[in-house]
């Protein structure tokens, strides 16, 4: 701990705070060495809950703007929930795509069309394919399931993925 000479302040390192005056070997001035203030552990540990607490509610706040934002830029999505093949009659395997279209808004909107896009090994597009889900309108906060059967066959389709049809 450090202590100062009253009188000529000159600065003095100690080990330990000393029970009695103290006198300094410069100017013979004398004083009392005062304990340090000790932090109260339990006012110090509800400053860092609430500083946690603070942060947590910015994360939050932070989080929650993000996805608002989100939604308001693309209030409609669309997914692939599940791939399978389909052997047709003349033996061709091709791949059925489900999914689902989000109404993630809080307004109504009409179901856009969707382009399953079928992607080579190289992510060179091998086909767009355009079809319309089963519902027009999309209440707030629905979905609407589709399944689509694609007209290419499974070989060289390495991808699939669908997007929503940017000219509807």
């Amino acid at each position: 701990m450090k202590t100062v000479c009253n009188f000529c302040k000159t600065e003095y390192s100690l080990d330990v705070v000393p029970s009695g005056p103290v006198k300094c070997a410069i100017c013979g001035n004398t004083w009392v060495v005062q304990r340090p203030q000790r932090r109260n552990s339990v006012l110090v540990f509800i400053a860092a809950l609430c500083a946690l607490l603070a942060a947590l509610i910015f994360a939050v706040a932070v989080l929650y703007q993000h996805k608002v934002k989100e939604i308001q830029e693309k209030p409609i999505v669309a997914e692939i929930m599940d791939v399978k093949t389909d052997t047709d009659e003349s033996g061709i395997t091709k791949f059925v795509v489900s999914g689902r279209v989000v109404n993630r808004s809080e307004q109504i909107y009409g179901a856009p069309g969707l382009v399953i896009v079928s992607y080579d090994v190289n992510g060179n597009v091998i086909a767009r394919q355009k079809f319309l889900p089963s519902a027009t309108l999309l209440d707030a906060g629905s979905e609407v399931k589709f399944s689509h059967k694609l007209s290419v066959p499974v070989s060289n389709v390495e991808k699939i993925a669908v997007e929503l049809d940017s000219k509807e």
